[in-house]
């Protein structure tokens, strides 16, 4: 690497650091009961986690390390647009083009072909198209409701339903077996810890 090549890429790292302070709706408990929100590397780290456990759980495994790869890359582009809770309509209807900008920025400080590796890893998660994007996709909505169970909840509060989150759920349980099984377990404790909102009548 030529002292150039270098310098972006510690650049690139400065700035994916940022991550780090990047809050999500998810709350994390520690040992001693205090309750704090998630962040998304945090949040990464316990996806990578997710599909080393599970990979070879699925009929066909996918690649690990490329779905730990579009894992390391899925959420850098929320350094620049923020978290978009899942469940907020609103914010949800201008993700994609923040998050396309929020991508051009990320993405575009690094060498052109390390830019492009990357920027091709979260198209690949984003767009779902391949096996183990949606493999990857199945361990991140897991996490994330995975959290919402050990973190205390955070679906009543926000008023939602558990017919809300099936729409988030469903492709993950579809993606094999595993996933339906790991999710509805979660969803049977979520119940009994009456962790979602009523339904409105």
């Amino acid at each position: 690497m030529d002292a150039g090549r270098i310098a972006a890429v510690i650049d690139f790292l400065a700035l994916a650091d940022r991550l780090k302070h990047v809050e999500r709706r998810g709350r994390t408990v520690g040992p001693d009961g205090a309750a704090r929100a998630e962040n998304s590397a945090e949040h990464c780290w316990n996806v990578a986690l997710v599909a080393l456990l599970l990979h070879r759980e699925v009929a066909e495994p996918p690649d690990l390390g490329h779905v730990l790869a579009m894992i390391a890359a899925h959420d850098l582009v929320e350094i620049e647009a923020g978290d978009t809770f899942a469940y907020d309509e609103a914010h949800v209807l201008t993700q994609a083009q923040r998050e396309r900008a929020a991508a051009d920025v990320v993405f575009g400080g690094l060498p052109p072909d390390l830019g492009a590796r990357l920027r091709a890893l979260w198209e690949e998660f984003e767009e779902g198209r391949t096996a183990a994007a949606r493999f990857a996709m199945a361990c991140d909505r897991a996490q994330g409701f995975l959290q919402g169970v050990i973190g205390t909840g955070h679906w009543r509060g926000a008023g939602v339903t558990e017919a809300q989150t099936r729409g988030r759920m469903d492709p993950a349980c579809a993606v094999a077996p595993v996933f339906e099984a790991l999710i509805e377990t979660l969803y049977e404790r979520a119940r009994q810890g009456g962790m979602f909102a009523e339904p409105r009548a």
